[in-house]
């Protein structure tokens, strides 16, 4: 098929996102809420299943739950109810999940992200509560269910149809988990299950209002992923089409839900969809309704910290830091707050933050480390980047420093450049003066060229002058030194 026929058609999406709320105890139950625990060890009648076992709502879940609805600007019910949800799966033991599905505590807001650089408003179109199941384990021989999980409360996050694009999906989820984690409702780690999402998509062609027949892609737990199974499944659901232009679409493409294979890196038929009659939803009996007075509810919104976008402004606004670099550090909260340590002891916002993102990342990015669970302090690399810049080290001094600032994390900076007198800058001005007079006679044209107007040829001088210092020679001194000599020679 032409690859050309792809830009006649558009994307519609939906997103669910599905986040594990990081409570001591269980939705409704005292279990433990806690991952990496041998299985079946923290459970209880309730999460179980047991007969007779009742549940009682999680008061600290109900909290997050409303602290994410007045972080994204929207209607926190102040009446809300359970229902029960029926399948049945080896790792469901009660056979019903509960869940909020005709009255949810959370409806409509919205959430700004940027998209290669451009702000988009996303609406949400509900938020609501439920437990999660347990976890079903495969071996050579057998199969077991880990029920630690099960009974975990979950909030499920509704967008709106409202995405067109991978690259809006992604900013939109990346955007979910960061206000989750600000919020400190969720770790939101992705790789333990904390955060995962289910991605709704249909196919249209380009200027229709139509919604299409959808396929629902279950459990992305990768914003890489993602992006790779929304482009897949494009391409499948035009192809499609395309194919079968004379029948109807809902014939063409029926709603199902499928998975991703990352090794094939295409979706997968799992099973034909479910309506909401195949559930057999009704009220939980066990529950009561779910009831919130104005008053806490304005309480809790009162509580709300820096928010990921209002942050991410603020940085662009004060330290006129790149939006590419902010967008990095903003997104992952504990890197934001690393980052704030940072600044506690260092001005020069733009140089610690290339230091951090750049500088850094980069020497733990195969270690299965970040440079905020290094054990470097962010005030050390705050430190690190004010020697820099008062000339007590150049800048490849400081790269060989941030070496052993990896090695020994506990280690500040400042020690570790007093044990090494290889880190000290070049101090004999008449030993450098020598050096400068010899590049200046040996680079005439270059020094011709800078006062000409040509900027570059005077970098070429200070770079031949650090190469012959070995960049020991603090470079204001250098430019200084230089420039000194070439007005006085001309």
């Amino acid at each position: 098929m032409d690859p050309s026929v792809f830009n006649e058609w558009e994307t519609v999406i939906g997103l669910e996102i599905h986040v594990e709320l990081n409570t001591k105890a269980k939705l409704f139950s005292s279990a433990a809420n806690r991952f990496g625990d041998e299985p079946n060890t923290n459970i209880d009648e309730i999460c179980t299943g047991q007969p007779g076992a009742l549940p009682v709502l999680n008061k600290e879940a109900v909290h997050k739950a409303v602290l994410f609805g007045c972080a994204v600007h929207a209607n926190v019910a102040k009446y809300s109810r359970f229902d029960r949800k029926s399948y049945f799966y080896p790792d469901s033991p009660r056979n019903f999940q509960i869940t909020q599905f005709d009255m949810p505590i959370i409806l409509g807001g919205a959430l700004v992200a940027d998209v290669n650089g451009v702000p988009k408003t996303f609406g949400i179109d509900r938020a609501h509560l439920e437990d999660d199941a347990g976890m079903l384990k495969h071996f050579s021989q057998f199969a077991g269910v880990d029920y630690n999980r099960a009974g975990v409360p979950l909030i499920e996050i509704v967008s709106q149809p409202c995405i067109f694009t991978a690259e809006e999906a992604v900013a939109y989820a990346t955007g979910i988990k960061a206000v989750m984690q600000y919020l400190n409702a969720s770790d939101c780690n992705m790789e333990e299950g904390s955060l995962r999402m289910d991605a709704n998509i249909s196919v249209r062609p380009k200027g229709s209002k139509e919604l299409r027949n959808k396929i629902e892609i279950k459990n992305l737990n990768s914003f890489t992923f993602m992006a790779m199974a929304i482009e897949s499944e494009f391409k499948r659901q035009v192809r499609a089409y395309v194919m079968n232009p004379n029948k109807e679409p809902d014939e063409v493409i029926t709603q199902a839900t499928y998975r991703w294979d990352p090794d094939k890196k295409e979706t997968v038929l799992m099973r034909r969809k479910e309506t909401a009659d195949d559930y057999r939803y009704f009220l939980e009996p066990d529950l009561p309704p779910l009831i919130l007075e104005e008053e806490y509810i304005d309480s809790v919104r009162k509580s709300l910290p820096e928010l990921p976008y209002e942050r991410e402004k603020r940085y662009i606004r004060d330290y006129e830091l790149p939006r590419e670099a902010t967008l990095i550090i903003v997104n992952e909260k504990d890197l934001a707050d690393f980052f704030e340590d940072g600044l506690k002891v260092c001005e020069n916002a733009k140089g610690l933050s290339n230091w951090m993102v750049v500088e850094f990342a980069g020497r733990f990015k195969d270690t299965g480390k970040s440079v905020w669970t290094s054990g470097i302090p962010g005030g050390h690399i705050g430190k690190l980047v004010n020697m820099i810049d008062k000339g007590v080290i150049t800048g490849k001094m400081a790269k060989q420093v941030a070496d052993l600032m990896v090695e020994s994390p506990e280690k500040d900076p400042d020690q570790i450049v007093e044990e090494n007198p290889a880190f000290k800058p070049m101090a004999d001005e008449a030993e450098l003066e020598q050096i400068i007079d010899q590049i200046l006679a040996e680079n005439r044209q270059s020094v011709e060229d800078f006062l000409s107007g040509k900027e570059r040829a005077f970098g070429f001088l200070v770079g031949q002058v650090m190469k012959a210092t070995k960049g020991k020679a603090p470079p204001p001194l250098v430019n200084k030194m230089l420039k000194d000599k070439i007005e006085k020679a001309d």
